[in-house]
């Protein structure tokens, strides 16, 4: 809890002193290959903005461009290594040939959806874009849609921010909240889009 205690001061301060390019950072890192988890930036940066300190709104585009740049250095990253790479490689982080291949065909297919509710789901988030980016999925969908998940998910933690302040344990529990909403939001949307689209392909 001491631990957890200093790194929020630390974030807090840090993007107190950066301001609104701090978050910018930090989004970045969290969306691209640092496993640097959302909640220790926005909430902050929801809590500076009660305290009159940030734009909520501001703070709240500043989220969704370091998420979109963060989102397209892994998409730029994976298109430049290719599939050889994933291939060759996947097996060590546990990403199977089959799984690699699975992926593709999914976001040659879906991946508007894949990526809204990738932005949505706790360490997805952080490497959705690398199989957008093997897909080749369209790089002006790939943004709006990174945009939509970021800017929903931002909105919740920055709300979490203003409302909890610095109370630790209140920012624990919604935040384990909002994931859990999230899950099932996920998964339903996921569901109706399923439907949707086998409906669609029945009639075809």
């Amino acid at each position: 809890m001491a631990l957890l205690h200093q790194l929020v001061a630390w974030i807090v301060a840090t993007v107190s002193q950066f301001g609104y390019l701090g978050i910018v950072i930090m989004m970045f890192l969290e969306s691209s290959f640092f496993p640097f988890p959302s909640e220790v930036v926005m909430v902050p940066a929801g809590y500076l903005a009660f305290k009159g300190e940030m734009s909520l709104g501001v703070a709240l585009i500043m989220g969704i461009i370091g998420s979109i740049l963060g989102g397209v250095f892994n998409y730029l990253l994976a298109l430049w290594l290719g599939r050889p790479f994933f291939h060759k490689w996947g097996k060590y982080i546990l990403i199977s040939e089959d799984k690699i291949t699975k992926v593709e065909k999914f976001f040659a297919r879906h991946g508007e959806i894949g990526t809204f509710t990738g932005r949505l789901i706790p360490v997805v988030r952080q490497y959705i874009s690398f199989p957008a980016g093997l897909a080749r999925m369209k790089m002006s969908l790939f943004i709006l849609y990174t945009s939509l998940g970021a800017g929903l998910w931002c909105s919740i933690l920055l709300a979490i921010g203003y409302i909890a302040g610095r109370n630790e344990v209140l920012i624990k529990a919604y935040v384990n909240t909002a994931v859990i909403w999230m899950l099932v939001f996920s998964a339903c949307l996921i569901g109706i889009y399923s439907l949707i689209y086998l409906r669609r392909k029945a009639n075809i």
